[in-house]
């Protein structure tokens, strides 16, 4: 039991790490990869990805159900992103390598987390690179048919979607129904797009063509920019960063002329239930920062330029985004803002009526989410390559390019497996899945930091969470929590205790209140560090907002992962194989 044990949860040294970054550890390694990126990238990089649909779509939905006060949920996400900010920089700069939180997590608690937290990063990344690729589409089309080019709806839609809306309206049409009757029903008006769709498609073999090629382009574009090299990525990231910023930075001087003060009154509306409600849209608009620390091998100096970048992208992303809900805010009242283009429709017909913005702020919108997809598509590759050095996945995935010096497969494959499945699936009900991988990842990285501040020896980086003993500020902090709670809100905590129809809707804030009962005991024993401590906290808590739904479909993904890595991934792990011929295993310090 204990050898199994052993096997897996071996770890490596941060050494170990290095030298087999240093190493290749594969034939299919003709070259290194090429170091082109400063802070200055980093940052752009950071903001690249923090600053897309969030800023240009969620925030109004997160603004119609928390009113003005939504400024606090993206303070208080962007104080959870930064503890975990604060751990990756440190991280970053001890364990200057491609891998993100996959490499931190082998350092720090062994193969089999590492394995499940890589297996977690793919899903990630690659739902949320859909995700974005649809929206990309959809700004992409309204932007055209503004201009007067009216792209086929049956190009513009992926077949599931268009499939489902014909067969609802259809319905409703033989109910007796008009498709006026359906356009002015809000819970109906979004078949009328896929119903079209599907009755203008051309037929083929009996069935309809219906693809979402502006999706298809996009993905086939970023995919190809981040093949030929990361200089071009950079560049084009950098030329196209600088352009959004300068379209927020006008929209916010010029709303701020149109704000009414009267509307951020009430500033709360719903309480902090209502504020809460827009955790998932906004925490994903934060997540950014994660991908940074895939191209720790591609920075000129990593251990100062990482910590650098992710901190300085944050800070200003933060500063953009509650600038941005205040004008929003203040131009029109909350109740309108439910809209899909909140940006855009504050200066349309129903905001201060300046049309040419909203022009300017479409095309901003299409920059913006350009730059999101190219980012995330430079991360997976690189965690692929990571993974693949390690022996956890086949050779061909860490083989790089000898003239772009680049995962030429994983690049390829990464751009396949995004590509393609936005012309058949709607992943809408499945976005969540990207904001509880990325907290998972959160949670491991902060908690890894823990069991690195416990190992002797002084850190190899220039970066170090500063330590702050969090033996009585943990519990006292928990304890105040629960205490308020309890006093502003008796009735909910008494509903809480009630084991009814909505219980299982209860347990991921059960598994919470456990968890953290168990990290104040362990604050108070083990002197634990505040800092990683409170990330630990936040992401935790913020996984708990994401509903039970999600967290059984996380875990049907991870379970898939662990069949795959008893099957391959534990019978050709680098480290496992040196273990067995030196007779050693290397396990986590718990």
């Amino acid at each position: 039991m204990n050898s199994t044990l052993s096997r897996l949860f071996r770890k490596k040294t941060i050494e170990q790490i290095q030298n087999d970054a240093a190493a290749g550890f594969s034939e299919a390694h003709s070259s290194g990869l090429r170091k082109e990126l400063n802070s200055l990238d980093l940052t752009a990089f950071g903001i690249a990805a923090i600053i897309g649909a969030g800023i240009f779509s969620t925030i109004g939905n997160a603004a119609f159900a928390g009113g003005p006060a939504v400024v606090f949920l993206f303070i208080f996400t962007a104080i959870a992103c930064g503890f975990s900010a604060l751990c990756y920089a440190e991280f970053s700069s001890r364990i200057p390598v491609a891998g993100s939180a996959y490499t931190y997590a082998y350092a720090s608690f062994g193969e089999l987390i590492a394995w499940i937290i890589g297996w977690d990063l793919l899903m990630e990344y690659a739902i949320g690179n859909i995700a974005v690729a649809i929206s990309w589409s959809n700004y992409f089309t309204g932007l055209m048919a503004g201009y007067g080019w009216h792209i086929p709806k049956f190009l513009t839609m992926d077949y599931v979607s268009a499939s489902t809306a014909f067969t609802q309206v259809t319905g409703f049409l033989a109910q007796g129904l008009t498709l006026a009757q359906i356009q002015a029903n809000p819970e109906w008006a979004g078949y009328i797009r896929g119903y079209l769709a599907w009755s203008e498609a051309p037929g083929f073999l009996g069935t309809r063509l219906v693809c979402d090629i502006p999706a298809f382009a996009i993905t086939v574009f970023t995919s190809g920019l981040v093949f030929f090299g990361i200089r071009e990525s950079k560049r084009t990231s950098n030329f196209l960063v600088a352009l959004k910023i300068l379209v927020i930075l006008f929209v916010i001087t010029l709303g701020a002329f149109y704000v009414d003060p009267k509307n951020w009154s009430p500033f709360a509306p719903n309480g902090i239930s209502g504020v809460m409600k827009g955790v998932s849209g906004v925490f994903f608009a934060y997540i950014g920062f994660d991908a940074i620390s895939t191209t720790a091998e591609e920075c000129r100096n990593p251990q100062r330029d990482l910590p650098r970048g992710m901190i300085a992208s944050l800070i200003i992303c933060t500063i953009l985004y509650v600038l941005v809900a205040l004008v929003l805010t203040g131009m029109l009242s909350y109740t309108k803002l439910k809209v899909g283009d909140p940006l855009a429709f504050v200066f349309g017909p129903e905001g201060v009526n300046l049309p040419w913005v909203s022009g300017v702020v479409a095309i901003s919108a299409v920059i913006a989410m350009t730059t999101v997809l190219l980012v995330f598509q430079v991360g997976q590759p690189r965690i692929w390559m990571a993974m693949s050095r390690d022996g956890l996945l086949p050779p061909i995935f860490s083989a790089i390019h000898p003239k772009f010096q680049t995962p030429w497969f994983s690049t390829m494959l990464a751009g396949f497996l995004v590509a393609v499945p936005t012309q058949f699936l709607n992943l809408t009900e499945v976005t969540d899945l990207t904001s509880i991988g990325t907290l998972f990842a959160f949670v491991l990285v902060s908690g890894g930091v823990l069991f690195l501040d416990r190992e002797k020896g002084p850190a190899n980086g220039k970066f170090r969470i500063p330590y702050v003993n969090g033996k009585w500020i943990v519990p006292g902090i928990l304890l105040l929590l629960a205490s308020s709670i309890l006093w502003l809100n008796p009735e909910g905590v008494r509903n809480f205790f009630v084991i009814d129809s909505s219980f299982s809707h209860k347990i991921p804030l059960w598994c919470f209140l456990l968890f953290s009962s168990f990290v104040a005991i362990a604050s108070f024993v083990k002197n634990l560090s505040l800092i990683p401590v409170l990330g630990l906290l936040c992401c935790s808590y913020l996984m708990t907002e994401l509903g039970i739904t999600n967290w059984i479909r996380f875990g049907v993904w991870l379970m898939i992962g662990l069949g795959l890595y008893f099957v391959y991934g534990s019978r050709h792990s680098r480290l496992g194989l040196r273990a067995e011929a030196s007779g050693e295993l290397v396990t986590p310090n718990i």
